[in-house]
């Protein structure tokens, strides 16, 4: 198995399913990627105001 990282696009997708309510497994499905790197990528960039796609 490769590891290939996430465009801005998927980003952007997680960061609108998150905020519609869309659980993590539901993202993983859509976006064609293990839901364990979807949770790696929300922990990572979650900061006070929620996950954000693009870091200041």
């Amino acid at each position: 198995m490769s590891y290939t990282h996430l465009c801005p696009e998927e980003r952007y997708y997680i960061e609108i399913e998150l905020k519609k309510g869309t659980s993590q497994n539901k993202i993983a499905e859509a976006l064609e990627q293990s839901q364990s790197n979807i949770s790696r990528e929300i922990k990572r960039n979650t900061g006070q105001r929620g996950y954000r796609h693009k870091q200041a």
